[in-house]
């Protein structure tokens, strides 16, 4: 016997509804940044991406599109700061080699320090609701 099926209209995640609410207040925020550090770099990109990304901060192609996640809203601006940076640079550099760590140095001279802290941010994972509580405990502090 044949069964129809109707298609089932699948109801939008908690974590998408996070990623649509947050989307535009990450990518003003990363667009201001980039704008401001790009002043010093004076380099073109092609597009900005702001995903819902469950690893990665941001990424830079070889097409010069550079991605960022939304969750970046809600780490503290030093960091914010780094991740732009460091994908700004790799518009010039494609690799983590010794030229790449100096054109992120001259803008970011401790970035060392700011990767072992988004490290530690990570250790406890990058869901959005961590990162919230996480940059609400900080704000109070």
């Amino acid at each position: 016997m044949w069964r129809l099926y109707r298609k089932r209209r699948r109801r939008a995640s908690s974590v998408t509804k996070h990623y649509l609410q947050h989307k535009e207040n990450a990518r003003e925020l990363i667009l201001t940044r980039l704008h401001y550090y790009n002043q010093h770099y004076g380099l073109e990109w092609k597009r900005v991406a702001i995903r819902n990304q469950r690893s990665c901060w941001g990424s830079c192609t070889s097409l010069k599109n550079l991605n960022f996640s939304y969750k970046m809203l809600f780490l503290p601006d030093e960091l914010v700061d780094y991740i732009i940076v460091h994908e700004l640079c790799h518009l010039i550099e494609l690799n983590h080699g010794r030229d790449f760590w100096a054109l992120v140095e001259v803008q970011i001279p401790d970035y060392k320090d700011r990767i072992k802290k988004l490290k530690q941010i990570e250790q406890g994972g990058m869901s959005a609701s961590y990162l919230e509580k996480l940059k609400t405990t900080t704000l109070m502090k």
